[in-house]
């Protein structure tokens, strides 16, 4: 790779051929859903868009353009990752690179439930829409589906969703939906993570729209996992949600997840980009090394 900063390159070409943006996209090897028993690995950074910096203890882990690119290229290169999950801006920003040659690719949908603002539960559609995807040369769109029993704001998250989940059936892509069932905790959204609400989360994820033939989930994994399952017949996949600790200990709930026959992989953003050892590679590597 050059010695020459990424997002130097990126921004030269933004700057004088943004129209190569376009053909970039256009031109790439596409990337195929693994057949048989085959399980995705795919890399997730979606989180920017919505003023989510923070990874591990770092409010501000994810400020850096160079440094996040960096850390997606080198989790991009590695032995069985099938693809990635973001935003516009980052997958514009990795196609440029070559890094989502022969990769699938997720749109991030939803972005305007900005963190930590009054209007974090009317989750807009800020990011890509269904043309964009399809026009992208994308894989699927993916939405982030809070339900809060307490604030009004939700049913118009809900609307927009169902919406997005025609839109994207009617193009025959994936509409990849991660619903929890969340709360207002000391001014904050807070996600409830025990069994019975991912099952009620799920169910209502599943009713989305008029058809679900090309809807998938986006889950925790969380105690349970075997009941939690059986919830719908919907295809999975396992998120990984916030960095911890104890890697170890979170690498054995992802495996037990896939061992359950609705889970395709893992969606896994930056418990692998901003491991606590700060070694993707090798954050990747025992992560992949789950799927066989």
């Amino acid at each position: 790779m050059s010695a020459t900063p990424l997002t130097d390159r990126v921004v030269e070409i933004r700057a004088h051929d943004p129209g190569r943006i376009a053909e970039v996209l256009a031109e790439r090897p596409r990337g195929t859903l693994p057949t048989g028993d085959g399980k995705l690995m795919i890399i997730a950074c979606d989180h920017p868009a919505r003023g989510a910096l923070a990874a591990g203890g770092d409010p501000m882990a994810m400020a850096s353009r160079e440094d996040t690119l960096a850390r997606c290229v080198e989790a991009l290169s590695r032995p069985g990752v099938n693809g990635f999950l973001g935003t516009a801006d980052l997958i514009e920003d990795l196609a440029l690179l070559g890094a989502l040659d022969g990769k699938l690719v997720y749109g991030s949908m939803n972005r305007g439930g900005l963190a930590g603002a009054t209007f974090e539960m009317n989750d807009r559609m800020t990011g890509y829409d269904a043309r964009g995807v399809v026009d992208a040369g994308l894989d699927g769109g993916k939405m982030l589906l809070r339900v809060n029993y307490e604030d009004p704001h939700t049913v118009d998250t809900l609307a927009a969703c169902a919406d997005a989940v025609n839109q994207l059936a009617e193009r025959k892509v994936m509409a990849m939906v991660e619903p929890f069932i969340s709360t207002w905790s000391e001014g904050r959204v807070a996600n409830d993570l025990s069994p019975e609400a991912v099952i009620t989360s799920m169910h209502i994820a599943s009713g989305l729209g008029r058809t679900s033939a090309y809807t998938w989930l986006k889950l925790p994994a969380v105690a349970d996992m075997e009941r939690v399952m059986e919830a719908s017949t919907l295809p999975a996949l396992i998120l990984g949600g916030a960095v911890s600790r104890d890697a170890e200990a979170v690498r054995e709930s992802w495996a037990r997840a896939l061992a359950l026959p609705t889970v395709k992989g893992l969606v896994i953003g930056r418990s692998l980009l901003f491991p606590p050892d700060d070694d993707v590679a090798g954050a990747v590597d025992q992560t992949v090394g789950l799927l066989s």
